[in-house]
């Protein structure tokens, strides 16, 4: 019998844990590939190993991308910008990487190209658009294109939350009876609290009004 396999791109916010319990719930095995890219907080990359140890993934790859930090200019990278709900004068949030999502997915086709995995999966989203180009359908398609041609290969990078909400993405969270350890475990906030955050910072505000839109829902 052939085992299935999938590797989850995983941040240890919200979206990505997410991801990773819906791929517990469908995969015989399961890897994580998190990145450190000198994000703001280094805490996200000890609560993702944290989460992983949790739930038990196969294995955990932590992968040393910091190059990107010496060009990707972003209130994530910089500790003197501070993170701002305005829009930069590109109508991008300042919180935008520039070319993370292109670096990550690419490291991930090549870690599971190892790995012999097929199933890549990643939490971007187009449902609640933060402003992310690299977060766009036809972005991940392109990429997949791309990296399938450059190694010969037939992955398949999946985008379960793509065209869900934050409420929605709650609910996948409360059908494998997880909701609560996504609300207290994970890390989504700019600002590096972990669980509710600081309730001020763009992916707070996102990540609680679709919270409470979820169980105005029920």
């Amino acid at each position: 019998m052939t085992t299935t396999k999938a590797l989850v791109v995983f941040s240890g916010g919200q979206d990505s844990t997410t991801c990773l319990i819906d791929a517990l719930n469908t995969y015989d095995e399961v890897h994580a590939i998190t990145f450190d890219y000198g994000q703001r907080h280094s805490n996200e990359i000890e609560v993702a190993l944290e989460i992983g140890k949790e739930l038990n993934v196969k294995s955990h790859k932590v992968l040393d991308v910091t190059a990107i930090n010496e060009l990707a200019i972003s209130s994530l990278t910089r500790d003197n910008i501070p993170v701002s709900n305005e829009l930069n004068d590109n109508d991008l949030p300042n919180t935008f990487v520039p070319g993370r999502n292109i670096v990550f997915l690419t490291y991930a086709c090549i870690h599971a190209y190892q790995l012999g995995i097929k199933d890549i999966i990643t939490g971007v989203c187009e449902t609640d658009f933060s402003g992310y180009p690299d977060c766009r359908d036809n972005f991940i398609r392109a990429l997949n294109l791309a990296c399938n041609l450059g190694m010969d290969n037939n992955v398949n990078i999946k985008t379960p939350l793509m065209w869900l909400n934050k409420a929605e993405t709650w609910g996948l969270a409360d059908k494998h009876n997880m909701l609560e350890y996504v609300q207290n475990k994970t890390l989504t906030c700019y600002n590096g609290i972990l669980g509710k955050g600081c309730g001020e910072c763009p992916a707070c505000l996102l990540r609680q009004n679709g919270l409470d839109e979820y169980f105005a829902s029920k």
